[in-house]
């Protein structure tokens, strides 16, 4: 008897991704939402604003002072360490629970997928950061860094193999050779 792998298909990867992002989009809105209302609530009560007086002529009113450059730039900067706080959740949630016991994300236990390095063993949490920063690359190359997931032998997207990682089946299972040709 020998042991033969099922690597985990284009299909049931995007599935898992999806339902991954499904989660953290989820907690983004419960943790971000209250934050920025706060926020905006602070601020226009501190300026006793009146909407429709103030906004009715906004390049007249707000654009031409030294209040709206300043504006401006604090809204940048809250947009920059906004992509970095989640740029960084990402990084963590992915690299954390996939070189974890489970190894896997929630998607990826929803769907019975799990990644493991080419013997079959648990990444550690350097190469998850790897794998992680290699989606990124798959993304940049117009998708076709994951789409090599339907092409490749063991169903490896690009980051995977730069990461040295499989993505398969949870469950494992021993069979000969002669039952898996029947």
């Amino acid at each position: 008897m020998n042991a033969y792998v099922i690597y985990a298909g284009f299909w049931k990867r995007f599935v898992s991704y999806i339902l991954d992002q499904l989660i953290i989009g989820f907690a983004r809105i419960v943790i971000f939402v209250p934050i920025w209302l706060f926020v905006l609530m602070g601020y226009f009560a501190e300026h006793n604003y009146n909407f429709e007086e103030d906004y009715t002529n906004v390049s007249l009113n707000y654009f031409n002072n030294e209040f709206s450059a300043a504006m401006i730039s604090l809204l940048i900067f809250v947009v920059i360490v906004f992509c970095l706080i989640n740029v960084i959740a990402d990084w963590l949630y992915y690299a954390l629970m996939e070189s974890s016991k489970k190894q896997a994300t929630l998607g990826k236990m929803i769907m019975a997928i799990k990644v493991t390095d080419l013997s079959g063993n648990k990444v550690t949490f350097g190469r998850a950061t790897g794998r992680y920063f290699g989606k990124i690359l798959s993304g940049m190359l117009l998708g076709i860094g994951y789409i090599m997931a339907g092409f490749t032998k063991k169903k490896q997207a690009l980051h995977d193999i730069l990461s040295n990682c499989l993505v398969v089946n949870s469950i494992s299972f021993t069979m000969s050779e002669s039952e898996i040709q029947q």
